[in-house]
């Protein structure tokens, strides 16, 4: 079998196992991205994200991650919701309505990997899930699955950005697939929306300012620079992927995990505000949010409310 068929193979699999798309490139090292991340971590964009600033030439070059490493498999895992949260409520971004992703797709991932092992033959390799020093989006885009836009998230003309994206690094050659065209065109609908300025210019995205950094990375209180231009979000942001024109094509995921659980949905905001220890463990059992803790999203919440 030849390394066309492998691809074939392994792109079926990943169809099986739920993911929205697969593409494939070359495990080299990333060129281009090397100077805009310089430059990205010089301007302190990573705010107090520190572990950005290690494993910088890992970042860079997967066969530092995975010995005799030949492949980039990228995969995009739908996210977007079937119902929304009530209007008078203090928002959660969409990717945390159901349980941690890095659970849910790390398994997926394990599947695959086998897989490739048992039809193909023993392959060495990782699965990464945003969990490691990968630069996720630019092997997406390298991979065909969609490009880098404006908002610096991963666009694709079918459905938007809605999803997230994962890698398996194989020490196997396949066939590798091109980059598409950027179709942001004049549209400035991103910048123009996002509620702190974060999206500093064209496809740079100041970290430090952006409401999710705020509300889940950002370990010290929210600086009073910020107060009233949160817009309500509690835990994480949608705004650039709400208003982005290609997120009209964003369609339901069928992912019984990502489900929320019923009682976040129709919770209000006095209801947020009067969260307790007991409910939070209920309703963020197996969530991302749990990242933040109890404690950081009472901080969050009580910020919003002060400062509304």
């Amino acid at each position: 079998m030849n390394r066309s068929e492998f691809s074939k193979q392994i792109k079926t699999e990943a169809k099986r196992l739920g993911f929205l798309s697969c593409g494939i490139s070359k495990a080299d090292f990333l060129e281009e991205e090397a100077p805009r991340l310089e430059t990205w971590l010089k301007r302190n964009m990573h705010g107090e994200m520190g572990y950005m600033e290690n494993h910088f030439d890992k970042r860079l070059d997967p066969r530092l991650l995975v010995d005799r490493a030949k492949s980039v498999i990228s995969l995009l895992l739908n996210y977007y919701p079937e119902d929304k949260q009530r209007e008078d409520s203090y928002k959660l971004a969409k990717y945390a309505y159901g349980q941690d992703y890095h659970h849910v797709i790390k398994g997926k991932l394990g599947q695959l990997h086998q897989f490739i092992s048992e039809e193909i033959g023993e392959v060495n390799g990782r699965a990464f899930v945003d969990s490691a020093p990968v630069l996720d989006k630019a092997w997406a885009a390298k991979s065909g699955l969609g490009w880098i836009g404006k908002n610096s998230n991963l666009l694709t003309k079918e459905v938007g950005s809605f999803y997230f994206i994962a890698e398996l690094i194989v020490d196997l050659e396949l066939e590798y697939d091109t980059p598409v065209t950027d179709h942001c065109g004049t549209c400035t609908a991103c910048i123009d929306a996002c509620p702190t300025k974060a999206i500093v210019e064209p496809y740079v995205v100041d970290g430090s300012k952006c409401i999710s950094y705020l509300t889940i990375e950002l370990k010290n209180e929210i600086p009073k620079g910020f107060e009233g231009k949160m817009d309500d979000w509690m835990f994480g942001c949608d705004v650039c992927q709400d208003v982005c024109p290609w997120n009209r094509f964003s369609k339901p995921h069928n992912e019984p995990l990502f489900a929320p659980h019923p009682e976040l949905l129709s919770m209000s905001k006095k209801d947020w505000e009067e969260i307790t220890d007991e409910v939070f463990k209920k309703v963020f059992k197996k969530s991302a949010v749990k990242r933040t803790k109890f404690s950081g999203l009472k901080r969050n919440i009580e910020f919003l409310r002060n400062n509304s």
